[in-house]
């Protein structure tokens, strides 16, 4: 594929991205996504089969991205793997910009909706958090063997419980129209896996920036 398909092809799931997470994807058509993308209805069908086929690719074009975004993040270099998850957590809340499509989650959005008449992206979104929640177990699995060695709770099922915190977090604010619930609720979260972990009070509530995250791993 040239570099001229690769960018429209590159402009539909970019828009995908925005217009499915605005809408939802059942509302979401064909035409909306084209308009979006700036782009002819019959170049969306030239790489895309159907508006099932175009989710599925931007379930992977999501998972690349994020997956990115989440691997460089400054948390990944903190030596210590309690400071590690709550500084994911951190992120996580940092992320609450913008307008709510800005910041809500497209596997979240689409699974909702499609975890019965579509399986197939269903299958997909379900394999992307679980893909993204065991990158968090990694580090919950060793700040467990560092802190709370004893603790009866498992690494792989505490980190998809912070997954279902946080797209609860974005159905509530949602509902709400505003990220502020969001915060309260990812706050919250922070808190309790902190306990978990066995962090003095005051690590349970501080909440650093990213930015002094990375500053304390210098």
């Amino acid at each position: 594929m040239n570099a001229a398909a690769l960018n429209v092809r590159s402009r539909l799931l970019d828009a995908a991205l925005h217009v499915i997470r605005s809408k939802g994807y059942s509302a979401s058509t064909v035409d909306d996504i084209c308009t979006e993308a700036g782009v002819t209805k019959g170049s969306f069908f030239h790489y895309f089969k159907s508006k099932e086929d175009l989710a599925l690719a931007a379930v992977e074009h999501w998972n690349t991205m994020t997956g990115g975004l989440f691997a460089q993040s400054a948390y990944q270099t903190l030596p210590d793997p309690r400071d590690r998850v709550l500084a994911y957590i951190d992120l996580r809340a940092e992320l609450l910009q913008g307008e709510l499509p800005d910041f809500t989650c497209l596997l979240g959005t689409m699974v909702q909706e499609t975890f019965d008449t579509h399986p197939r992206v269903r299958d997909a979104c379900n394999a992307g958090i679980a893909s993204h929640a065991h990158t968090v177990a990694v580090h919950l699995a060793a700040a467990k063997a560092q802190y709370a060695a004893d603790a009866d709770w498992d690494p792989e099922m505490v980190a998809l419980y912070t997954q279902a915190v946080i797209q609860g977090a974005f159905i509530l604010a949602k509902a709400q129209g505003s990220a502020a619930i969001a915060a309260q609720c990812i706050a919250q979260l922070r808190t309790y896996i902190a306990t978990l972990l066995g962090a003095p009070d005051g690590l349970c509530a501080q909440q650093p920036t990213l930015r002094a995250a990375a500053s304390n791993a210098q």
